[in-house]
């Protein structure tokens, strides 16, 4: 790491570690809040982000079946910030996953298993944290058990999974040494003292409005960069998790790595020149158009989810279906892709029942066969997976 980029840095000190030719630079933040002049231009953007999230906010509070959007919501959110990271699985690879079936006719290539399971870990791991917070605060220890759902049997699952690293790490190009990488965060000697620090911030009270504060706290977390891997996903997971924390919605339905994902080059030039030259401003400005952008975004998509399953029952009304068949349009929005005997186990109806509801929502144009077998077919809501992808 180069120590003339940081060492006008307002946002932390250098601190150098080891002796001769094995000595290192490294990057230790200060502790939160840092000084931030709340202009006229950052106020503004501050009020659309704190209208719109406002306004998903209301929409939240309006939903009478909330895993009509939750549990899509969590899988977009899972497979954007698992692709910040390099992975390629998609949405509907995702949802094929989880029904037993790894790749489907069409889609090709196929993205690696392991692909999809780290998708998955990271879906797991924000439902663990979503359930968790209604017996433990947003802590340190959440973090170790969020980053040992994340790494469970997994690529890394051998970096110490649930636990702070215990040896230096780097951030740079791929096979860079500690000297060429771009930024390396805190010695082992201060890390947990910025944990500390970084947990006291959270439970401190507010001296910042809340978004501002996601801001500031997402921005330390990357700078700190505490396991040996994951401090990515667990970053932006927080983020999520934070807005349920401090009821800023009454669901979890904001995420913003689809905005990171979008803007990637310049999410990570940001956090980096916080790093080098304190500009908090400019990295908060971007922090809160985000949190507008992803806001209107997921009040569109929950409208289009919550018109389709409308549509859908009006269809059903006009046919005069059994009500077993209300059943399974709504479970398609938990489960897009659907089989035979998930309806048995589910609804405890006969396989020919179960086959005679999905053929006759195929149908109605409501889902369609994917799997090109005759035995064990599968049926997936591609409308569903349109609005989601």
């Amino acid at each position: 790491m180069n120590p003339e980029y940081f060492r006008n840095s307002s946002s932390g000190r250098l601190v150098r570690v080891g002796q001769g030719e094995y000595a290192y630079w490294t990057f230790a933040p200060n502790p939160l809040p840092p000084k931030l002049s709340l202009d006229l231009p950052l106020l503004q953007t501050l009020s659309r982000a704190d209208r719109a999230l406002g306004e998903l906010a209301g929409l939240g509070r309006t939903i009478s079946n909330p895993h009509l959007l939750i549990r899509p919501f969590i899988r977009r959110e899972a497979v954007l910030s698992s692709r910040i990271e390099g992975t390629q699985a998609d949405v509907v690879d995702l949802y094929a996953y989880e029904a037993g079936r790894l790749a489907l006719p069409g889609i090709e290539p196929y993205p690696p298993e392991s692909d999809v399971r780290e998708v998955l870990n990271y879906v797991h791991a924000l439902e663990y944290g979503l359930e968790r917070l209604q017996t433990l605060s947003v802590s340190l220890r959440l973090f170790r058990e969020l980053h040992q759902r994340l790494m469970s049997g997994v690529r890394g699952e051998k970096l110490t999974p649930g636990e702070f690293r215990r040896s230096q790490n780097w951030i740079g190009r791929p096979g860079c040494t500690l000297e060429e990488a771009d930024y390396v965060p805190p010695s082992l000697d201060d890390l947990l003292d910025a944990l500390s620090s970084l947990e006291s911030y959270l439970h401190r009270e507010p001296e910042y409005p809340p978004l501002i504060r996601l801001a500031f706290i997402h921005y330390q977390f990357e700078a700190i960069h505490p396991f040996l891997d994951g401090n990515g996903r667990i970053g932006r997971l927080l983020i999520t998790l934070l807005l349920s924390h401090w009821e800023l919605l009454p669901l979890p339905l904001l995420y913003l790595s689809a905005y990171f994902h979008r803007h990637r080059d310049r999410y990570y030039d940001l956090l980096m020149a916080v790093s080098k030259d304190g500009a908090w401003r400019d990295w908060t400005d971007f922090f809160l158009n985000g949190v507008t952008e992803q806001s209107r975004d997921a009040i569109e998509r929950a409208k289009q989810l919550q018109d389709l399953q409308q549509a859908w029952h009006q269809e059903l009304e006009r046919n005069r279906s059994t009500g077993l068949m209300y059943s399974v349009v709504d479970l398609l929005f938990m489960t897009p892709i659907l089989t035979a005997n998930d309806l048995v186990e589910r609804f405890d109806v006969t396989h020919r029942t179960a086959m005679l509801t999905l053929r006759k929502l195929e149908s109605l144009d409501v889902v369609h066969e994917i799997s090109g077998r005759r035995r064990n077919q599968q049926y997936m809501a591609t409308a569903i997976m349109q609005i989601i992808q």
